[in-house]
């Protein structure tokens, strides 16, 4: 399927965006690839990412396949609209054990308000890598004057 590009600088855009992402900063997620309708990003895993045995904590898997997959839509959008979570599900594959994330993110059917998503979360464990989620999202577009602050 071909996708249709509607803010030409869209990495440029991402990338200022991309300072003010707290969260992302807080979790280490960064993101290494920006292409049209796809988004891939990378993470080390440390003690707080994890809960018992040393498991990948579910939280982080599924906050970075909604990371991956927003911005996947982010790169369609025009420049003066946003683009924000409608749902997401997360399918936990195996369980996530070693010292890597990676997240790969991308637009499954584009549309004008709604873009559907897919994404895949990586652990890599000394080189070795295990596909631990797959998830699939719904992605609104915000169009300009409907995002109101809270008074």
């Amino acid at each position: 399927m071909q996708l249709k590009v509607f803010n030409p600088d869209y990495k440029s855009r991402i990338k200022k965006f991309l300072d003010r992402q707290y969260f992302m900063h807080k979790l280490g997620f960064d993101l290494y690839l920006i292409e049209p309708g796809k988004t891939e990003g990378k993470m080390l895993l440390s003690k707080s990412h994890t809960q018992q045995k040393g498991l990948v904590h579910g939280g982080v898997v599924a906050a970075i396949a909604d990371i991956v997959s927003g911005f996947a839509a982010y790169t369609l959008v025009p420049a003066d609209h946003n683009v924000v979570t409608g749902e997401i599900k997360i399918s936990y594959l195996n369980p996530g054990v070693g010292d890597e994330l990676i997240a790969k993110g991308w637009v499954l059917k584009q549309g004008k308000k709604i873009n559907f998503c897919e994404s895949e979360v990586w652990c890599a464990n000394h080189g070795q890598q295990m596909l631990i989620a797959k998830a699939t999202a719904t992605m609104v577009t915000l169009f300009p004057g409907e995002l109101k602050p809270v008074e």
